[in-house]
Order: structure tokens, then C-alpha cells, then sequence
């Protein structure tokens, strides 16, 4: 990638980066008054509970690529490699079991 094209998408990433984390702090505010006041409606609760997961989630996705597009490839690498373990666990939940039993 050239110099330009990784401020361009620097730029990009640090706007998206900050977008998700306002919307990510106003989700998990509205599910910590609610917890205490109790004035959503349950489904609503539960598709912020959901959402508050795969916010944050999201938001080390972007600003980790924001971090990593000005470092050498190696880093970048490591932290592809954590992102996709996060990915996989969260989506994924009985993986770490499995992988268990085949250790076993």
C-alpha cells in the first residue's frame, strides 16, 4: 500500500473509529440506566445487550487497524491474528470446548 492511500484510509478509520465509539458509550449508558430504572421495553434491552457486544467488538476492529496501518507488516500480522481469535471465540462459542476435547 502506498503512503497515501494508508493516511486516506487512516482518516477514514479514525472517523469510523469515533462514530462507533459514541454510538458504543450511548448503547452501553442506555443498558446501565435501564438496569437500574427499568424503563426499555424488554426487546429492546435485549437487542442493546446484543449490540453492545458487537460494538465493542467492532470498535477494537477499527481503531486496531487505525493503530496498526502506520506499523510494519509483523505488527500488523499479530494483530490480525488476535482479531481473528476474537472473532472466532465470539462467534463461536463452543470452539474453545472443542478444542479442548481434542486435546484431552
Amino acid at each position: 500500500m502506498s503512503k497515501e492511500f494508508r493516511e486516506k484510509l487512516e482518516k477514514v478509520l479514525d472517523i469510523l473509529g469515533e462514530i462507533l465509539a459514541f454510538v458504543t458509550a450511548v448503547v452501553w449508558a442506555l443498558v446501565i440506566i435501564d438496569q437500574n430504572f427499568s424503563f426499555l421495553p424488554t426487546k429492546m434491552v435485549d437487542i442493546f445487550n446484543i449490540a453492545k457486544s458487537w460494538l465493542l467488538l467492532a470498535l477494537v476492529g477499527i481503531v486496531g487497524l487505525e493503530a496498526t496501518i502506520k506499523r510494519n507488516i509483523i505488527v500488523r500480522i499479530l494483530f490480525y491474528l488476535v482479531l481473528a481469535v476474537l472473532i472466532i471465540f465470539h462467534c463461536f462459542p463452543g470452539t474453545y470446548d472443542y478444542l479442548v476435547g481434542l486435546v484431552k
